[in-house]
């Protein structure tokens, strides 16, 4: 899960709500001062949110950059269905190519953090012409490492049973028990908590499951017609680097390594993300 460290908007950001003939997405969208040189759609990750990518807007926008990111059906702000059935891939990615069409500014950069990364291939591999590129941030060729697969079963088989607010005490306990954990401002937990509270359960079931069993994909990744760029922190643990530095040779994409980040390069730093994502943009933007 990503923690936003603050909640501020940036001052060329407007909270909306974008509509579109499947539903309607909560997103922030982001725009530069004069002409945009493209438009990048920002796909959160498992229990995430739109608000994961705060920090990124602005040095977007900086480099002239419409970037727009999105709470996905059923998390936080975004409505969605009660029952697990309706969040498969094929749905999610349709999803995503409802909002690129409802934005008008296709084809987009296409961003995916974590599970994110999960919807967004899912969508390339439906309408690839949607996107000039796919980015997959800190998201595997497949399923999540055993540590993570033992956490999800866990909030898996607790969701449909139990309280949310037990399970939510729960997470938070857990998260204690970390040797790395460092208590959050009471302003991000009353986010945290929110959001938690607001998303649909059956999403962090459906979702939970694909992280759980996702088989690898890098054969279809290689084949999709689109400029592809896998990034990740130096301290990665959700996949191994090794993992994710074996998919974008396998793949040829462009590679960087953030260091000193971890699983969450666009809220630890969004400067040195923002400038590798640029780079690997701006030849594709060349008219």
């Amino acid at each position: 899960m990503s923690k936003p460290r603050s909640l501020d908007l940036p001052p060329r950001t407007r909270a909306y709500r974008l509509h579109t003939p499947r539903q309607e997405f909560a997103v922030l969208d982001s725009r530069p001062e004069g002409r945009a040189r493209g438009t990048v759609l920002l796909v959160p990750g498992y229990t995430g949110s739109k608000e994961d990518f705060l920090a990124l807007l602005d040095p977007l926008a900086d480099a002239g950059y419409r970037a727009v990111a999105v709470d996905g059906r059923g998390q936080f702000e975004s409505p969605g269905p009660r029952r697990v059935s309706g969040y498969t891939p094929r749905t999610l990615g349709g999803d995503v190519l409802a909002q690129v069409a409802a934005l008008g500014d296709g084809p987009v950069h296409l961003v995916g953090h974590s599970f994110g990364g999960f919807v967004a291939r899912s969508a390339a591999r439906l309408d690839p012409s949607a996107f000039r590129s796919l980015t997959l941030l800190a998201s595997g060729p497949g399923r999540v490492g055993p540590e993570q697969r033992t956490k999800i079963r866990m909030l898996r088989a607790a969701l449909p049973v139990l309280p949310p607010s037990w399970v939510w005490a729960v997470t938070q306990w857990l998260d204690g028990r970390d040797p790395t954990y460092v208590p959050d401002p009471p302003e991000i937990v009353a986010f945290l908590q929110r959001r938690w509270f607001s998303t649909q359960p059956a999403q962090l079931v459906a979702t939970g499951r694909q992280l759980r069993v996702e088989p690898d994909r890098t054969e279809g990744l290689a084949a999709l017609p689109l400029p592809l760029h896998v990034a990740y922190g130096s301290g990665e643990t959700v996949w191994t680097v090794g993992e994710l530095a074996h998919l974008a040779r396998r793949v040829d994409a462009r590679h960087t390594v953030i260091l000193g980040a971890d699983h969450s390069p666009n809220v630890s730093h969004p400067a040195e993300l923002a400038e590798a994502l640029t780079k690997f943009w701006s030849p594709l933007d060349t008219p």
